[in-house]
Order: structure tokens, then C-alpha cells, then sequence
């Protein structure tokens, strides 16, 4: 009865129809008005205390959720339908009792997400939508109750189901319809990776440009040049503004059984951290190649964490032990690839006073397909971001990075070659 009181005082607060949320959102009345292409999130706000907190959102017209919760860190996810988020700028960064902030963006193309960061173990009383009445908007609400660890463990176990697309990325296990056919054509595939994207930002430049834009305005310039070639057939992990988790990345170069892996990214440092520029050419290793490396490995590994992922179903030392078998060829044509890199950027990018180094970074973990990760520069550095996001910079970055690729298959043809000759 307690929780049911502090329930209808929030509701006072917020002026929200109690009575309307006691029914589940499946049996509300379907949606009225005219239709729109996305629902419209246009308001948001948090309510209560550290025993019991409120979370609402406005929308333009009901949507369907699904909310469930996640451990380490402990966190509260609200799929939804795709939605069209305008909320002023910085929305979430703060929140109030169980919520430390939150954050919302598109995950696959049909499919958003709101992620609640929550200070501890919570349990869902209740998520629902309410009609939009008496000129009241559509009103996504989910009550959340503190719990101990011990019961909020045993929540997430009984939920625990396969999730829904929103959460894989929409990765099919075979190439989708568009994808390029093996058949008779023998070119190699090369995939291309802009880092990010969705609910999940990268780096943001005083300026407020996003590296989930720069980086994928960048991959399609190389895309686009690779394709002229008519050498390779390209492939990218994504073409829009959408959530890719780490693991599908890769397991879409697996699945075309490609032969090279690029990613692109772009870094930053916090005020404090000192100054830093240039391109980086990254390539895998358990141990990194100096604490810069392993901050930003860290911090690009925790992509999954952003957006809502559940990582706590990792390979055990079995598993390890088989996959690192596999990957030293494969780690010694990445770092040909990636010296080739550094030696044709280095004409006509400005590179790191240390351009050539190596991370435990996750994207990069292809058993058998040699992959690189190219940070394009620091959007922390003013005359970086100047470069970075330049089209003459990225037309004349992405020629060379196309040499390296070149390079890259020339050397690997002569090699087998010889090899067949012996």
C-alpha cells in the first residue's frame, strides 16, 4: 500500500492518469489521429526519491515499449518502435532518485531505445503507456522500486529470453538481400565499419558534431572510391544513423567470409588529459601498446554497455584459447596492412607523433579476417576536427588509404603465387 501512495503522489506531480496505467499498454485503445511517419518524443522528465522514481516521456501518439533490466552496470532498457527523439540538447545527462541519467536513440532501422543508468538494483513496478487525452500528449511512463541485489539477479534470470532485433542490430546469420554474391565473382570483400551510430554518439566536439557522424561521412567517401576501382566489392555496417553492436560488426565480415576489415573512428580527450593529434592506426593485441591505446580500447569496448547490451555472456579460456590460435596469422596480416596504412596516410594526413599501435579492441577480433581500426584524429584538437571533417581532407585520406589497400592485395596474390610454384 505504501508503494501504491508514493505511486498516485508522483502521479499528482506529474498530472499523469493513474487509473489509465493500471491497465497493461496491450489492452489500451489503439492509437487515434493522423498518421505520421515516427512517433515524436517531445518531452521528458524524472520524478521521486532513491525508494521509489518515475520516469516519463511524451510522445505525439502511443507507442507500444518493452522495458527490462540489465546488471553491470545496472541499468533499466525501453524498446521501442522506431521515434523521432526532439528533446532539447544535453536531455538526460542528469537525473533524479533511482535514475542517474539516461540516454535514447535508434538502434536498427524500425527500432529506438531509452536506456536508464540506475544507482542500484531496482525493480520494474510498472511500464505503460497512457493515451493521449483532453489534449494531453501520448505518455510513456515506467515506475521503478529499489530492490536488494539478491532479488534483482533473480528478476533478470526469469527474464532472460532471446531478445529482440533492436538488440542484434537486425545482423542476419546470411548476407541480406543486397548484400554482394560470392558466385562466380572472385573479387575480394572488404568491409568497412563507421564507428558508432545510434543511441550511441562517440565523441562529441565542443562544436557539438558527433564522431557517428564524421566517421560515417568519411566511409562513404571510401566506400565510393573503393567501389570506382571496380577491384573489391564493398560492404559497410552501416549506410544510416543506426546502433550496431561490437559482436555484429564482426560477425558481419564473417558471414561474407571478407578479407579485410576496416574500421573508423575518431577520438577526443578530456580537458586535463593534454593535447593530442593526428591519425592512428590501430591493430589487435591483449596488451596495448601504451596507456593511451588501452584507454581508448576501453572506452570503444563499452559501446555494447551504451546502448544496452548484455556482455555478461562472454567466451570462456576454452574458447579463448581457440580463438587465439586463429588469430595469429590473421594478426600478422593486419599489421602488414596497418604499416602500409601509416606509410601512405603519412603522405597526406597529418599522423600521431606515434601512428602505429595496438589495443584489445573487440571490433577487431575476427578470428580469420585481417582488421584495423583507423582513428582519423582527435575532434578534442581544433585543427584536427578542421581536417577531419573537410571534404578535400577525406577525398585525399581515403585515396590513400585506398593505396594500402592495394598494397595489401597485391603483396597477398604475389604471395600465393610463389607459394602455388613451390
Amino acid at each position: 500500500m505504501a508503494i501504491r501512495a508514493g505511486v498516485l503522489t508522483i502521479c499528482a506531480a506529474f498530472g499523469l492518469l493513474c487509473a489509465a496505467g493500471s491497465l497493461p499498454a496491450a489492452a489500451q485503445a489503439p492509437a487515434r489521429g493522423p498518421a505520421t511517419p515516427f512517433p515524436t518524443a517531445t518531452d521528458t522528465r524524472v520524478g521521486g526519491d532513491d525508494s521509489l522514481t518515475r520516469f516519463v516521456m511524451d510522445f505525439s501518439r502511443k507507442i507500444d515499449l518493452r522495458a527490462f533490466t540489465l546488471a553491470n552496470p545496472y541499468r533499466v532498457v525501453i524498446d521501442l518502435p522506431q521515434v523521432t527523439f526532439n528533446l532539447p540538447p544535453r536531455t538526460g545527462e542528469n537525473g533524479r532518485g533511482l535514475v542517474k541519467a539516461f540516454r535514447f536513440g535508434l538502434v536498427m532501422q524500425g527500432g529506438s531505445r531509452i536506456v536508464l543508468d540506475v544507482a542500484k538494483p531496482v525493480r520494474i513496478e510498472k511500464a505503460f503507456v497512457i493515451e493521449s487525452a483532453a489534449g494531453h500528449p501520448a505518455r510513456l511512463v515506467v515506475d521503478l522500486v529499489a530492490t536488494d541485489r539478491d532479488t534483482f539477479m533473480r528478476t533478470l534470470e526469469a527474464q532472460r529470453r532471446p531478445l529482440p532485433a533492436a538488440t542484434t542490430g537486425g545482423i542476419e546469420r546470411d548476407p541480406p538481400p543486397g548484400a554482394p554474391a560470392r558466385g562466380n565473382d572472385r573479387r575480394p570483400i572488404v568491409v568497412i565499419d563507421p564507428g558508432h551510430g545510434g543511441i550511441d554518439n562517440g565523441t562529441v566536439a565542443a562544436s557539438g558534431v558527433m564522431e557517428k557522424q564524421i566517421v560515417l561521412d568519411f566511409a562513404m567517401v571510401l566506400r565510393d572510391l573503393l567501389e570506382r576501382s571496380g577491384k573489391y566489392r564493398v560492404v559497410m555496417t552501416r549506410t544510416d544513423d543506426t546502433f550496431i553492436p561490437l559482436v555484429d560488426r564482426v560477425r558481419m565480415a564473417r558471414i561474407r567470409q571478407a578479407a579485410l576489415f576496416i574500421s573508423i573512428h575518431a577520438d577526443a580527450l578530456k580537458k586535463g588529459e593534454g593535447e593530442a593529434q593526428g591519425a592512428t592506426v590501430y591493430t589487435l593485441s591483449d596488451t596495448a601498446s601504451d596507456a593511451e591505446a588501452a584507454r581508448l580500447a576501453e572506452n570503444e569496448n563499452r559501446a555494447d554497455v551504451i546502448a544496452g547490451i548484455d556482455l555478461s555472456h562472454e567466451p570462456g579460456p576454452v574458447a579463448d584459447i581457440l580463438i587465439e590460435l586463429a588469430q595469429r596469422e590473421t594478426k600478422g596480416f593486419s599489421l602488414h596492412f596497418a604499416k602500409a596504412l601509416v606509410a601512405d596516410m603519412r603522405k597526406v594526413a597529418r599522423m600521431h607523433k606515434n601512428p602505429l599501435k595496438s589495443a584489445g579492441f573487440r571490433v577487431l577480433k575476427a578470428p580469420d579476417v585481417p582488421s584495423v581500426l583507423i582513428e582519423l584524429g582527435y575532434v578534442s584538437n581544433q585543427s584536427d576536427l578542421k581536417q577531419i571533417t573537410s571534404s578535400t581532407w577525406q577525398t585525399k585520406t581515403a585515396v590513400a588509404i585506398g593505396r594500402a589497400v592495394n598494397t595489401f592485395f597485391s603483396t597477398q596474390m604475389v604471395g600465393a603465387s610463389a607459394s602455388g610454384a613451390r
